[in-house]
């Protein structure tokens, strides 16, 4: 992996690899922001495994309730997708709502559109109420790669308009996206006032001191081992056993043998980002997003931009399926920017990381009670930097009592991959190769 400029998060004895993934992103988050490992054996009312975005809004809305809770992250809060991501905030869910409602009905993809936008609302009442500096910016862009989609998409955003009452949308011809974006190889675009980008790590690390502040325990450098279940309920980790009646499986792709349920069905995946030397991107006059939105297109294996506050063009672009490959990763994301961006072919790359993500192969989240006592929300699809503390503070709510909004997740399907956990990634294998070759068709 290249080093970026600025400097990598220290090391610290006490918790074992402290870096983070992304040098771009750990050089202007909060390096001395650190929690202890467990150490030794110890009692809660709820343990959650996973210190991103999903376990630290839970811990956050737990802790508010008044309920004792302690929270194991394997490395750094953050050091998952939460703090690896391209930073976007997107409406909706991952899957558009002509999608959602042949698959459960027009009631139901009406709830999940407003719970979509509950979750926007929690994000900007979060980061205000919790004074959370994220480098919050509005604007993102849709932007659809083959003209064969563009009458599709136009209708969508009309239907978003009219059905949906989100007057937030709008379209952008081909002209005016290309003068947005500052390229033409897109056939138009919906524009959303309301989604955004921020910064990741940020937003992970502001999470994590605000659920610490209202008495959230949490332990970083402490890996989950197993579950312990029946009689005396928990989490056993490397450390030390976590007693609790109730236990939240928050690690989304980085669950590799916890929970053989949840791996059946959620997939993790690898992304690849690049970020680019200061080019002057996002800023007024600039020949790249003078605006200062942010874009993903509707290709399957999805390209996401965006503009850095310091001018920096932070592009994402292609997927893995097994381990990470994290050798060359410049030229690996290079020869997708050049597709977006002729222009930039030879411009320097100040930093590139890889991150696992997770999908399920309906695209929605996994949120539900898997069983007594244990509760599971993961597989995001590349939609978790709003979904996912929304859905760690729905499972705050049904501890507490409301199920509702529980109970309307968990009735989406949410299938196993063929051939379960053993064979979901040759499985997976097959089916993307079709993808990427329908994106090129």
């Amino acid at each position: 992996m290249r080093a970026g400029t600025g400097r990598r998060i220290p090391n610290n004895s006490d918790v074992p690899d402290l870096k983070h993934a992304s040098a771009f992103y750990s050089a202007t988050a909060d390096a001395n922001l650190t929690f202890p490992p467990l150490a030794g054996d110890t009692r809660a009312d709820v343990a959650i495994i996973g210190g991103g975005y999903t376990g630290l809004s839970a811990a956050l809305h737990l802790a508010e309730r008044g309920i004792d809770v302690a929270l194991v992250e394997a490395k750094r809060v953050g050091w998952g997708a939460s703090g690896r991501n391209g930073g976007q905030l997107h409406s909706g869910q991952r899957m558009d709502q002509d999608y959602l409602e042949r698959l459960a009905g027009a009631e139901a993809a009406l709830d999940l559109w407003k719970m979509a936008e509950e979750a926007k609302a929690l994000f900007h009442e979060l980061r205000q109420r919790h004074a959370i500096d994220c480098e919050w910016r509005a604007g993102l862009i849709e932007a659809v790669h083959k003209r064969r989609l563009v009458d599709h998409e136009r209708r969508y955003v009309e239907k978003l308009r009219t059905v949906y009452g989100y007057e937030h949308a709008s379209w952008l011809d081909r002209a005016a996206l290309a003068e947005r974006l500052g390229t033409d190889v897109y056939e138009g675009g919906r524009l959303d006032a309301t989604a955004g980008h921020l910064h990741p790590l940020k937003w992970a690390q502001g999470l994590a001191r605000a659920a610490s502040n209202r008495g959230a325990r949490i332990h970083e450098g402490t890996p989950a081992v197993k579950l312990k279940e029946g009689a005396a309920r928990g989490v056993v980790t490397k450390s030390g056993t976590i007693t609790a009646d109730i236990t939240i499986l928050a690690g989304n792709g980085l669950l590799e043998g916890i929970d053989e349920e949840t791996e059946a069905r959620v997939l993790p995946i690898v992304n690849y980002i690049l970020v680019t030397e200061p080019i002057g991107a996002g800023q007024p006059g600039a020949a790249v997003l003078p605006n200062g939105e942010a874009v993903s297109d509707t290709r399957f294996v999805v390209y996401y931009f965006r503009p850095s506050p310091d001018g920096r063009l932070l592009f994402g672009g292609g997927e893995t399926y097994s381990r990470p490959i994290e050798e060359d990763i410049s030229n690996r994301v290079r020869k997708h920017l050049r597709r977006v961006y002729p222009r930039l072919a030879d411009v320097r790359i100040d930093d590139t990381w890889c991150g696992t993500v997770a999908i399920t192969r309906k695209r929605l989240p996994f949120i539900r009670r898997l069983r007594p006592g244990v509760y599971v929300a993961s597989g995001y699809s590349g939609q978790g930097v709003a979904l996912a503390p929304y859905a760690g503070k729905v499972l705050a709510d049904a501890i507490g009592g409301d199920t509702a909004r529980l109970d309307r997740f968990a009735q989406l399907p949410c299938p196993r991959f063929p051939g379960g956990k053993l064979l979901r990634f040759p499985t997976l294998l097959a089916g993307m190769a079709w993808y990427r070759l329908r994106d090129r068709l």
